[in-house]
Order: C-alpha cells, then sequence, then structure tokens
C-alpha cells in the first residue's frame, strides 16, 4: 500500500512538473499572441468611453457602436502613420551604411562651427569633442533604424490581429469577465467581478488620461518647433510626445531626438546666428514642457485615473523598471493598479492592505 503512494506521489510529481514545463514552453511560443491580447485590452479599454456614449446618448446597438468605434481609432492610428511613417523612413534612407560617412562629415564640421563659435568667448571644446566623436559609433542609428523599419513590416499582421481581438472585447464587453470566472473558485465569483469591473474603469481612465498628456504634449512641442521653424515639425513633435509613454526614458530619448533632428536639419546655416539660437530654443521649449507634464498633467492623471499618489507612482515605477527594463516602467502602473483592486477586494481587512488602497 506503501509503495503504490509512494510510485502515485511520484507520478503525480512528475505530471506537475511536466506541465508546467509544458505551459512555461507555451507561453513563450505564444509572446506574439499575448501581445495581441494586451494590445487588443488596451484598445478596447481606450474605446470603451466611445461605445458607451454611442450606446448610452445615441442609442446605438452594440454591434454598430463597436464598429464605429474601432473605425474611429483606426483612423487615429492611420492619421498617426501617416505623420510618422514617411519621415522614418526617409531618415532611415538618409542613415545608410552607405551615408554614414558623410554623416560623420557634417557631425564634425557642426563641431568645427561650435569651436569657431565659443572660441570668441575663450571657451575650447575641440579637445573634448574630438574624443567623444572618435569612440561613437554612428552605425548604430543605422542598426536602429532598419530594425524598427523591420519591426513595422510586420504591423499589418500585428493590425489584423489586434483589430479582430478588440472587436469581440468591445462588443461583449463581459468576455474576459466570463473567461476569468470560469477558473475562479464558486465563492470567490463576486469579489473577482466587483474587482474585474473596477479595473476596467480605472484602467480605461488611466490609458485616456495618457491619450490626454499625449495631446497635451503634441501641441506644446509642434508650437515650439513651427516657431522655430524646424523642418517636419509636427511630425517631430508627435515622436516626441509618444516616446512619453516610457515614463521618464521616454522624455530622455525625446530630448536628445529634438536636439539632434534640430542640429542636423540646419547644419549649412550660420552656427552663431541661427543653429545654435534655435536649437537652445526648441530644448528650453522641450524642458518647459516636461515640467508642464511632470507637475501638472501627470499628477491629475494619476490622482484621477489610477487613485495613487504621484510619488508611490514613481516608486513603482522605477521598482519596475530595475526589474524590467524600460518594459516594467511602461507596464508598471497597470499591473500595480490591478494589484491594488485585488488587494482591496480580497485582503481588505488587512490593516496595510486597507491604507494602501483607501482611495479605490
Amino acid at each position: 500500500m506503501n509503495s503504490n503512494k509512494l510510485v502515485y506521489s511520484i507520478v503525480k510529481s512528475f505530471l506537475i512538473i511536466a506541465g508546467l514545463v509544458a505551459l512555461f514552453n507555451l507561453i513563450i511560443i505564444s509572446k506574439p499572441l499575448i501581445g495581441y491580447i494586451s494590445l487588443s485590452i488596451v484598445v478596447s479599454l481606450i474605446g470603451r468611453p466611445i461605445k458607451n456614449l454611442l450606446v448610452n446618448k445615441v442609442k446605438m446597438n452594440h454591434l454598430f457602436s463597436t464598429i464605429i468605434t474601432l473605425f474611429l481609432l483606426i483612423t487615429v492610428f492611420f492619421i498617426i502613420g501617416s505623420l510618422i511613417f514617411p519621415v522614418l523612413a526617409t531618415q532611415a534612407q538618409n542613415l545608410s551604411l552607405l551615408q554614414i560617412d558623410d554623416l560623420e562629415k557634417k557631425i564634425i564640421l557642426l563641431v568645427k562651427e561650435l569651436d569657431m563659435f565659443f572660441s570668441t568667448y575663450d571657451i575650447n571644446l575641440s579637445n573634448e569633442i574630438s574624443s567623444i566623436l572618435k569612440s561613437f559609433d554612428f552605425s548604430f542609428l543605422t542598426d536602429f533604424l532598419n530594425g524598427f523599419l523591420s519591426f513595422l513590416g510586420d504591423s499589418t499582421i500585428t493590425l489584423f490581429s489586434v483589430t479582430f481581438i478588440s472587436f469581440f472585447l468591445l462588443k461583449d464587453s463581459s468576455l474576459l469577465l466570463r473567461v476569468i470566472t470560469i477558473i475562479s473558485p464558486e465563492t470567490k465569483k463576486l469579489k473577482v467581478k466587483n474587482s474585474f469591473e473596477k479595473i476596467v474603469i480605472l484602467l480605461s481612465r488611466y490609458f485616456n488620461g495618457l491619450l490626454l498628456q499625449i495631446t497635451i504634449l503634441f501641441i506644446f512641442y509642434s508650437l515650439i518647433l513651427l516657431i522655430f521653424g524646424v523642418k517636419n515639425a509636427v511630425t517631430i513633435a508627435l515622436i516626441c510626445a509618444l516616446l512619453n509613454i516610457i515614463p521618464y526614458l521616454g522624455p530622455l530619448i525625446g530630448g536628445f531626438l529634438i536636439t539632434f533632428l534640430t542640429l542636423t536639419s540646419n547644419l549649412g546655416l550660420d552656427i552663431g546666428s541661427s543653429v545654435l539660437l534655435k536649437t537652445l530654443g526648441v530644448f528650453v521649449g522641450f524642458c518647459i514642457g516636461q515640467l508642464i507634464d511632470n507637475f501638472i498633467s501627470q499628477p491629475y492623471i494619476f490622482s484621477k485615473s489610477v487613485k495613487s499618489h504621484p510619488l508611490e507612482i514613481f516608486i513603482i515605477i522605477i521598482l519596475a523598471g530595475l526589474i524590467a527594463g524600460a518594459l516594467g516602467m511602461l507596464i508598471a502602473v497597470p499591473i500595480y493598479t490591478v494589484i491594488k483592486v485585488v488587494l482591496s477586494e480580497f485582503f481588505g481587512d488587512i490593516r496595510f492592505v486597507k491604507e494602501l488602497t483607501k482611495n479605490i
């Protein structure tokens, strides 16, 4: 009898381990599908207020309201794409491997002009900048842009998959809830339902708040770039505003990008009277936009949407960045919001949890 129990335990343990290994491999293989589903959930959360408006105010049925909502979102996507992709393709062509030497010559020319300009103020930059340029590999720009364009080559499959999944998530808003409740214990289904409804409301507010944040930055950056006469001002402003989605790291990349593009688009002009002043003006405008975003837009979004203090969000984002890099920073707030709602619903009696989730 004991031997039978031992054999049964060994077989059971083996099956559990085999099942976990199979599940892990399935997750690895299904990463694209997981990505499509995640994007679809975000799209459905963004489109949720539009669909609710059409259903509740216009009295439209769920099918037509879903179609119109998706049509509006896809239209916005194509407008953004029509602004960004042609400029990226042009930049990729200009920064191809055949053009790297020419780019280096232009940068060196710019440095010489800067050195001549600052030499009138007894400031010598040539030695420091020359040493930086010698250790700088300009070909990384080509690798980055070529990789990005390769990613865009798969965008057709991504667009179709995300649109297809988003349609059903928008049309039947309880679809995910039914899937979750199927695998939930019977005694916990009410709490699961309450948690799901709170999560949907909070995340929908959060993602729409992000759209508002991006729109404000886009308008501000566009005005700054147009005032200083920078080429492709609207497109550059849109790219930098979208980069702001990545907390803390995105603005740094955006600041470098807006400065670099302003410099390289005006290399033929006089450095003292035009390029330098224009670049400094754009950079100062970018910094003002970031100050507005950090002290006005973000606190409003976080306090009104996910019910969390800005300092609390800052700590969570930094921690997520240390654990999972830029991707962790990007998904930190949504995941933290989900965790807070679940803790509030299932462990709300614990004092620490009650204090942490008192605003939810």
